[in-house]
């Protein structure tokens, strides 16, 4: 297979896909186990403080930049039966299931967590808060971790049918 503007769009989908896939099983076995052992105000401040921190060009062109590469690669492999429909499959779960859960689940959730005082809330205030944000935040972030595993594999896959 020769290096070509299809190659490298392929290439880039599968890395950044894969990045993304890392970054949120990241998330799901150490980031939000270990936090979630933390007290309400700990918890909130150090969400908080994370959800800054990531919103970056570097962490956005990796994390979203799969919504629109993947489907620019199923449409360059379009010749090829089979490797056209894993990767297909796999820009339609990313998008659906990682892209959009995240624009539409988690970030709103995220907002609210960031247009908060914390230092002005009581303890009960707190807590409300915590568990408001916490359960949907965490059944959120799953659909997009196996979303974007799904979308991963389906993109190797592809990748072993491409010519």
């Amino acid at each position: 297979m020769e290096l070509n503007f299809k190659l490298i769009v392929l290439l880039f989908g599968i890395v950044c896909t894969g990045l993304t896939a890392g970054l949120l099983f990241t998330w799901q076995n150490a980031v939000t186990p270990g936090i979630g052992r933390l007290d309400d105000l700990s918890f909130l401040r150090s969400f908080q403080a994370m959800n800054r921190a990531i919103i970056n060009g570097k962490f956005l062109l990796i994390f979203f930049s799969p919504a629109i590469v993947l489907f620019v690669n199923a449409y360059f492999f379009r010749n090829n039966d089979v490797s056209f429909w894993f990767f297909l499959t796999a820009a339609l779960v990313f998008f659906f299931g990682m892209a959009l859960v995240t624009i539409f689940g988690n970030v709103p959730l995220n907002e609210i967590l960031d247009k908060t005082d914390l230092e002005t809330l009581s303890k009960l205030e707190l807590e409300t808060l915590r568990q408001k944000f916490e359960q949907p935040w965490n059944q959120w972030h799953m659909v997009r971790l196996i979303s974007s595993m799904v979308a991963f594999v389906l993109l190797l896959i592809g990748l072993v049918y491409s010519k």
